[in-house]
């Protein structure tokens, strides 16, 4: 249990440096440089006011030089994020296992983050996020969908890993791109494709795609659901996929095995 909680206090910290990517990646700003301060005074956020749920909660959710109101985006997102850690180290123990569908999840976690506030999809989590997937298909290799080729698992799940990046990913934008020449309008945003890469790579190419069509599903009923009852347009409403995406893949990582069974015949 003592590993729980630390894996778990240390997640609440990786949720606090995704707040802070999620704000800057979306508005070209670096991570690095300056520190932290708030949006709307200006005023550099002190240690003290930026500790992971503490400082929120003491603050009464306002900034403490002006009193504006401080997001319930920024607790949501270390809370998400010390959850997948803790749950990931509870599950797993600290293994590399772990490690990976930890970090998985807070990846998708920033996703949603972004495209459900900023309709973005930074690069740095879609294409950084698909390099890491790939290299842990070396450390936690995948079971291959197909027969591949070769005697070493290490090499199956590579290609598996490299197959779930590029064919989910590919077939999307082949379908977007048909239906940007019928429509003459974007279908499916290059980022959602991207993201579709980096599931596929953590995931394997039959985790990425019960993830697809669970988004799908979702998003087009959810979709529908809130364009009606907005009374929105919804020939061209844009749907935030990306949310979904990121819902549905985490969901897949962390309860798919039984799915995974009875349509593939084999576990994640």
């Amino acid at each position: 249990m003592i590993e729980t909680a630390l894996a778990f206090v240390f997640g609440l910290l990786i949720g606090s440096f995704l707040n802070v990517c999620v704000y800057r990646w979306t508005r070209g700003l670096s991570v690095v440089r300056p520190r932290s301060a708030c949006p709307a005074c200006g005023n550099f956020i002190s240690w003290y006011d930026n500790v992971p749920l503490v400082s929120f909660a003491l603050l009464g959710a306002r900034c403490r030089h002006c009193r504006a109101p401080i997001s319930w985006r920024y607790p949501a997102i270390e809370l998400l994020t010390g959850v997948a850690f803790g749950g990931a180290v509870l599950r797993y123990g600290l293994s590399v296992p772990a490690i990976k569908i930890a970090l998985f999840s807070a990846i998708c976690i920033a996703l949603v983050a972004t495209d459900l506030t900023d309709r973005l999809l930074p690069d740095y989590f879609t294409v950084g996020g698909t390099g890491i997937g790939v290299a842990f298909a070396c450390l936690s290799p995948l079971e291959p969908l197909f027969p591949y080729g070769g005697d070493s698992t290490v090499w199956q799940s590579v290609v598996e890993a490299l197959a779930g990046a590029a064919l989910p990913s590919f077939a999307i934008w082949c379908l977007g791109e048909a239906y940007y020449r019928f429509r003459k309008r974007e279908g499916i945003a290059l980022g959602d494709i991207k993201m579709i890469a980096m599931i596929g790579a953590f995931l394997g190419l039959r985790g990425s795609l019960l993830g697809l069509v669970l988004a799908s599903v979702s998003g087009a009923v959810i979709g529908l659901v809130y364009v009606l009852l907005a009374r929105k347009r919804a020939a061209t409403y844009p749907i935030p996929f990306g949310v979904f995406l990121g819902i549905a893949a985490v969901a897949v990582a962390w309860f798919g095995e039984p799915a995974m069974r009875a349509y593939f015949g084999v576990s994640p």
